[in-house]
């Protein structure tokens, strides 16, 4: 051995890294494609479900339908910016494509609440798993997105449905490690306190832990539906269809209006889910004291609906408020 090969041993000395990926995958492929192709079954009812929903519905009824839900949850000042935001993405002739990329998005998102808020409420219940957890998140999250498209293309195949599954993969760890979070920052004294009368694990998490730690799995959640669109340009390219399409033929056809009329599409829907997930945690804060039917829409259609309440219900509450006053009188 000469003395350049003592001081540069790697020039022979390697690791056959790729190789064994290789070797692995393809391994995996020759076995267990069929299985990984039933795996595909719930993503694709569930995408077709939303597609076909949020494409069959004429647009005003739809811009209509989340006017009034940004109204309900945030205020009619959000409701507007909603409803003109939506009207802009209308008149800029891409409604089909961006429906197509929010059912993409939804249907990403829903899994990742499915699989990671339980997965995050053991990670911050126990130590050992968060241990585990962390290399793997952090793996997830620093690995290039454009590295999960050759073993999902060779397992599960191009189209929208491998999309979604990349789309989990890259935008999972958020709603885990917030959700864990979360958790971990219930005060101490409070579970002492449920613990010392009695409650079960069950009780503790439901009544305790998951109420306390709802703002920062809702900010997991609004970073999940924000990585989840970060995406669709990236999935464009195992045929995923959507805003991301447009802006890869764009890109592949120098067509600047074209990428640039897509990834318009994409900064509104981004606006619009951010605006909207936002406005319901802050207020929820604000406005947790009063019922969710007065206040809104809903407080109108109450009112509306207040004339035509039975008798019985009428005479049930006026009852209670009779007894109600009667008791405030006796204790005063």
């Amino acid at each position: 051995m000469s003395l350049a090969d003592i001081l540069d041993p790697f020039k022979s000395w390697h690791l056959p890294f790729s190789q064994w990926v290789q070797d692995v995958l393809t391994w995996v492929v020759t076995n267990y494609r069929p299985l990984f192709q039933t795996l595909k079954w719930p993503f694709d009812k569930l995408l077709t479900a939303f597609s076909v929903g949020l494409n069959g519905i004429p647009p005003l009824v739809t811009i209509v339908f989340v006017g009034l839900i940004a109204w309900q949850i945030a205020g009619w000042r959000l409701a507007l910016q909603v409803a003109g935001l939506l009207v802009v993405v209308g008149l800029l002739g891409i409604w089909g494509e961006t429906m197509t990329t929010l059912s993409l998005v939804f249907t990403a998102v829903v899994f990742c609440m499915i699989v990671g808020i339980p997965l995050g409420v053991i990670a911050g219940r126990s130590e050992r798993a968060a241990a585990i957890y962390r290399p793997i998140l952090d793996t997830m999250q620093t690995i290039p997105s454009f590295v999960y498209l050759v073993p999902v293309v060779m397992l599960f195949g191009i189209g929208n449905v491998p999309g979604v599954i990349v789309t989990i993969i890259f935008a999972l760890p958020p709603v885990i490690r917030l959700t864990a979070l979360g958790i971990r920052q219930v005060p101490e004294e409070v579970v002492e306190a449920m613990r010392a009368f009695g409650a079960t694990n069950n009780q503790l998490l439901f009544k305790a832990q998951l109420p306390l730690a709802l703002p920062s799995i809702l900010a997991g959640v609004n970073q999940t539906l924000m990585m989840s669109l970060s995406m669709v340009v990236v999935a464009s390219m195992i045929a995923v269809g959507g805003l991301g399409q447009m802006v890869l033929r764009g890109i592949g056809r120098l067509d600047v209006g074209l990428a640039a009329t897509g990834g318009i599409g994409i900064v509104i829907l981004a606006v619009i889910l951010d605006r909207l997930t936002q406005a319901a945690m802050s207020r929820r804060r604000q406005f947790g004291h009063v019922a969710w039917y007065r206040r809104g829409p809903a407080s109108v259609f109450t009112m509306m609906l207040r004339p035509y309440r039975s008798p019985a219900t009428q005479d049930w509450k006026a009852t209670g408020a009779e007894l109600l006053s009667t008791n405030k009188g006796e204790r005063l």
